[in-house]
């Protein structure tokens, strides 16, 4: 056990040594399954907890990830400095919270929300991050539909919601959660988001809504929310619509402010983004709007008084931090639009050049760029190359260099494609780019070269096992060698 192991001294320790490696908790297991009978020295637990940590792979070359991994220093005291302030406490904490009304503010106007006596309609909660942001979101739609459906007498049993089989998991885990039946509109092996007429044909009594991917995990593009909205309105239907902008939504007004894919959409009811991608937060934070009070049902909110006074809830978390709210508030007046556009601009450029390079290589581009999509290269072997390497291979000789760059497969209906991502953040220079071109390169012909040896063995071995003419054994399997020739011309 973990507790005997630590009461247990090696010999020639030293209880005195100030050393941390010369300790006695230096030559033990550490502990894993139960609380240990002694205190650790904070400096040891703290050095021993940092040694085990050096085995995760390093943060800045995760190109699998769209989560935040640098802040600037001012950024890491704030969030230091306010991870022991309870959020949900308005009273114990009221600047805090205010911080967070201003962060909706200012996402409410970015997100181009009506307006009334000069103030946006838009009202909205910080959440965990998307995920809790989309469950949110899909909560209002049901209850919307439910309550719509009660005042007209009808029955409320059978709730559908529209998407394409390219969301991410979370909008399979809140249809199941909630007991919402899903209907898709299946990818393609040429089209990766949503068809909008197909999508708009599956729309019945029971629809609660469709939901638009703003940025897909897949391959980064966006889902046409306008031409989904134009359907909709032509055909007389006031389907909602929740859009998923975790990633666009701090792309896209940077980049490309005259895509119209929001509030300025009369069926745009609900967004929900992510602060800790595009919105440039350590995990986790997340933000969830509604087009105004009359899409977010009053059942839904709870009033507590028990913080010291009376206030509105309607997050599924209670307790949580506002250190990442505050590190939100710092990047919005730290880097304003302007900032936020430089950045977002250098980081499309920056995709722009690795998708030019990676189509030089040889490679399939699936991703779109010059700022119709999200700063995120997808792409896949081509057939020549897919003949003596595949994508996970080349994943897995990547990461011997460091990078995590995922590979996998296609969303549903187009599972036997296989591809690769790679998503390009705050801190993916343009010479850090030129690093990993160069790496894939090597890896590729490196995969090519040990592929062309393998074959040249076999065929070596099976010219001289079928001329030497002897037993051939494996597995406790003998058979004659011009058996085996047999079998190989049969194609065995």
């Amino acid at each position: 056990m973990a507790s005997e192991q630590l009461s247990t001294q090696p010999a020639g320790w030293s209880k005195g040594t100030s050393n941390v490696y010369g300790s006695r908790f230096a030559s033990q297991h550490m502990p894993s399954d139960t609380f240990p009978d002694d205190e650790m020295p904070k400096e040891v637990a703290y050095r021993m907890i940092k040694d085990e940590l050096v085995l995760d792979g390093h943060p800045m070359l995760n190109l699998a990830t769209f989560v935040t991994t640098y802040m600037e220093e001012e950024a890491e005291k704030l969030i230091a400095e306010s991870t022991n302030k309870n959020i949900i406490d308005h009273e114990e904490y009221p600047k805090s919270v205010e911080t967070e009304k201003r962060c909706i503010t200012i996402l409410a106007n970015l997100f181009n929300s009506p307006m009334l006596n000069s103030k946006p309609t838009a009202l909205g909660t910080a959440c965990i991050g998307s995920s809790e942001a989309i469950m949110l979101g899909v909560l209002a739609l049901k209850t919307r539909w439910k309550n719509r459906r009660r005042e007209e007498g009808k029955p409320t049993s059978n709730p559908n919601i529209i998407m394409s089989t390219g969301v991410q998991v979370c909008w399979e885990k809140a249809a199941r959660y909630f007991e919402i039946d899903e209907k898709t509109v299946p990818c393609t092996e040429t089209r990766y988001v949503i068809d909008p007429v197909a999508a708009v044909d599956l729309v019945d009594e029971n629809t609660i809504g469709i939901c638009a991917i703003f940025g897909t995990t897949y391959t980064g593009q966006y889902e046409n929310v306008k031409g989904i909205n134009d359907l909709l309105v032509k055909r007389g239907l006031d389907t909602p619509i929740h859009v998923d902008a975790a990633s666009g939504g701090f792309v896209a007004p940077f980049v490309n402010p005259d895509l119209i894919w929001d509030f300025r959409l009369s069926n745009v009811v609900s967004i929900n983004v992510s602060g800790h991608k595009y919105g440039l937060v350590y995990p986790g934070i997340g933000w969830a709007l509604w087009r105004s009070s009359a899409y977010l049902p009053p059942g839904l909110i709870f009033n507590i008084n028990y913080l010291g006074a009376e206030q509105l809830n309607f997050t599924f978390n209670f307790s949580k931090s506002a250190s990442h709210i505050i590190a939100q508030y710092y990047q919005f007046i730290r880097l304003g639009r302007k900032g936020y556009t430089s950045i977002m601009t250098n980081l499309t450029h920056t995709a722009d050049y690795l998708t030019s390079q990676l189509r030089e290589i040889g490679f399939t581009i699936m991703s779109t760029g010059g700022g119709d999509g999200l700063p995120v290269v997808a792409f896949r072997l081509s057939p020549e190359q897919r003949i003596v390497v595949d994508e996970f291979a080349l994943a897995a000789k990547l990461r011997e260099k460091g990078w995590i760059v995922p590979a996998y497969t296609m969303a549903a209906d187009c599972e036997s494609m296989s591809m690769m991502r790679v998503v390009v953040r705050e801190e993916f220079s343009q010479s850090r780019c030129d690093s990993l071109v160069n790496d894939m390169r090597v890896a590729l012909r490196v995969l090519a070269e040990k592929e062309m040896v393998n074959m040249q063995r076999y065929q070596a071995l099976m010219r001289n096992q079928i001329e030497i003419g002897k037993t051939f054994c494996y597995e406790n399997t003998c058979v004659q060698v011009n058996e085996i020739g047999d079998n190989v011309s049969d194609g065995v």
